[in-house]
């Protein structure tokens, strides 16, 4: 079984997936850690180095390595990965079960407003304008994260219960 988690940052891909490996005994994977690996230096060093168009060319690259792998695993994508280089589509070709972690615009606000010192992309915001940013990158990203062929709903649940629900949606 593979599976893709996927949906906005600070939607739990990384803590809930690296929990339901564990419960399923499958690998974790994290695509920016994948990525960081092998090319030998941080997203943001990429995103300043490099530029955001090699950033996607090489994250597309390593989304079909991943996905031609013959083992199991559980993969979390970057938020970004499902909107570029036909990446859902390279997703729900494969064998894999594409699953949107989805979190109300309120929620990813609260979350990120929360988490903002870990987050490169947002830190220099003030709070003030996380609302407005989150929104409209929600209202993008949106129709690529619900080509997902499942969507789990994260309002108001723990890791621990969304990754009970992911469980049994998955046996």
């Amino acid at each position: 079984m593979k599976i893709v988690l996927l949906g906005y940052m600070a939607s739990g891909k990384s803590s809930i997936g690296k929990r339901l490996s564990k419960k399923l005994s499958m690998n974790f994977l994290d695509l920016d850690d994948y990525i960081i690996e092998k090319e030998k230096m941080s997203i943001s060093e990429i995103f300043k180095t490099k530029g955001e168009v090699y950033f996607r060319l090489i994250e597309n690259k390593y989304l079909k390595e991943i996905l031609a792998k013959d083992k199991d695993f559980i993969l979390a994508l970057g938020g970004g990965t499902p909107c570029y280089a036909n990446n859902m589509e390279e997703i729900n070709n494969s064998d894999a079960k594409s699953i949107y972690l989805q979190g109300s615009t309120a929620t990813m606000i609260e979350r990120l407003i929360r988490k903002k010192a870990k987050r490169p992309l947002i830190a220099s915001l003030g709070d003030d304008q996380i609302p407005e940013f989150v929104a409209k990158h929600l209202f993008e990203r949106r129709p690529f994260y619900e080509q997902a062929k499942a969507i789990v709903k994260i309002d108001n649940k723990t890791k621990a219960e969304v990754a009970e629900e992911l469980e049994s949606l998955l046996s």
